[in-house]
Parts: structure tokens; C-alpha cells; sequence
């Protein structure tokens, strides 16, 4: 893999977080997609790209969104776009793990293309 130049090679392609995790499924330098995983009653910090914009859909579970300022509940099989630099947060509420792909599409697709918006991070719904 390192002779090639593979990413996997440096990174593994499954990354743990408090609120539970993301796999990589496929990409290039123009997209990527993602397996997220959030464990019931957690949430990630309201962040921003500004490199990439977001696609979301949701596999399995519940998935209770903020972007741009509206609130709003997504179950399986429905989905939502993420315009680079709009402010965005996803919770799980339910009682299973909130199941999500997510396709990057832009430049820079980087783990470091994010910005913490609100108080340390995280902002009520």
C-alpha cells in the first residue's frame, strides 16, 4: 500500500470520536464518501467547511439536524445538503446508533478543513 501511495498505508480507514465513529467507503481528490455512525444521545460540535460541501443521508435511526440556523428531524431514507460554509450540527436522539453516509465533494478534502463554531464547539439546539 505505501509503495502505491494508498492512503490506508497512513491512516486507517475507521476513526473512533466520543460520539462515535466514521469509515471510509470510496473517494478521490474530488470526493469522498464516509460511513458515520453516532451512538444514541450523543451529537458532534457545530462546525463548518469551507473546502467541501456535505451530502446526508440517513441509513438507520434518527438523525435531528441544525444548519444554517433551522432545526429539523431526518429518519431512514431521507437526506439533506451541507453548502460549504454553513454552520452544522447532527445529534442522535434516538435509542440505536444513527447510521449516516455522507458524500464530500470539493478541492481540499480534509479531516483539517473544520471549524468550531459557538461556545467551545457546541451550541443547544
Amino acid at each position: 500500500l505505501k509503495k502505491e501511495g494508498d492512503q490506508r498505508a497512513k491512516r486507517h480507514t475507521t476513526v473512533y470520536r466520543p460520539w462515535g465513529f466514521f469509515t471510509f467507503m470510496e473517494g478521490n481528490d474530488r470526493y469522498r464518501v464516509k460511513k458515520v455512525v453516532l451512538y444514541p444521545g450523543k451529537r458532534m460540535s457545530l462546525h463548518r467547511h469551507y473546502n467541501r460541501s456535505e451530502h446526508w443521508v440517513v441509513a438507520r435511526g434518527t438523525a435531528r439536524v441544525k444548519l444554517d440556523g433551522q432545526d429539523f428531524v431526518m429518519g431512514s431514507g431521507e437526506s439533506t445538503y451541507v453548502p460549504r460554509g454553513s454552520p452544522h450540527i447532527v445529534e442522535n436522539p434516538g435509542k440505536i446508533p444513527l447510521e449516516l453516509l455522507e458524500v464530500q465533494i470539493g478541492d481540499y478534502l480534509s479531516e483539517e478543513d473544520v471549524e468550531r463554531v459557538g461556545r467551545d464547539g457546541v451550541e443547544d439546539f
